[in-house]
């Protein structure tokens, strides 16, 4: 399995699972509150075993792990339900200032996260993604563009998701919220292919990599 396909899968079972705990414990007569608590630290099990795998602990590892903490304090300690609802909201903005923040950092996010994904598979003799980012500038601005429509299409996304929070009957939420997720990321799908295509960046021929071919 591919990184992205298995990227994705792990998506999917911790979306989905903390979603449906949420709705059995619901069912069974669980207030919302303890609800929201023990379905919140489902997607701990993947990062954790992710982390015990690697043993070396990567960005995007990191970066989960801290999510992963935080929304677990924050649903032990806060009491207020649509708080609770809230926070992935408030998390998903820190996420996109992340984003905007990394855009004029060495390595911006955008870089780092696919890095995993296309690392092998581009360039004219699939060289090493630290090679294209010293030699090409225009790649270098490729994912600093990109970082900057992530971290514009998450806080968009989390304006939508603290609306959804504090506007919709409590028990309907999770369930929008999870296909928000899914609506996102196919929206998010499109705009970057929309903008990365055009760039000739899976273009081994394109000028992108004029340099590089005549090295």
């Amino acid at each position: 399995m591919s990184v992205r396909s298995r990227g994705l899968l792990t998506l999917a079972v911790d979306v989905g699972l903390t979603v449906a705990l949420y709705y059995v414990l619901r069912a069974s007569g669980v207030e919302a509150h303890t609800a929201f608590v023990i379905s919140s630290f489902v997607p701990g099990v993947s990062v954790v075993s992710d982390l015990v795998r690697r043993r070396r602990p990567d960005r995007l590892g990191l970066y989960m792990t801290a999510m992963m903490l935080a929304s677990a304090a924050v649903s032990v300690l806060v009491d207020d339900p649509r708080l609770l609802l809230a926070k992935d909201g408030w998390f998903t903005a820190a996420g996109g200032l992340w984003f905007l923040v990394s855009a004029r950092g060495e390595r911006p996010l955008a870089f780092v996260f696919t890095r995993f994904v296309l690392e092998g598979r581009i360039g004219p003799n699939r060289e090493s993604w630290d090679v294209l980012w010293e030699r090409l500038p225009a790649f270098r601005r490729i994912w600093r563009v990109a970082s900057v429509m992530w971290g514009v299409g998450l806080l968009l996304d989390a304006v939508v998701r603290i609306v959804i929070a504090y506007a919709l009957p409590i028990d309907a939420v999770p369930g929008v919220n999870t296909a928000q997720y899914i609506v996102f990321l196919l929206l998010m799908q499109v705009a970057m292919n929309v903008y990365l295509v055009p760039t000739g960046i899976y273009n081994r021929w394109s000028p992108l990599y004029a340099v590089l071919r005549s090295t």
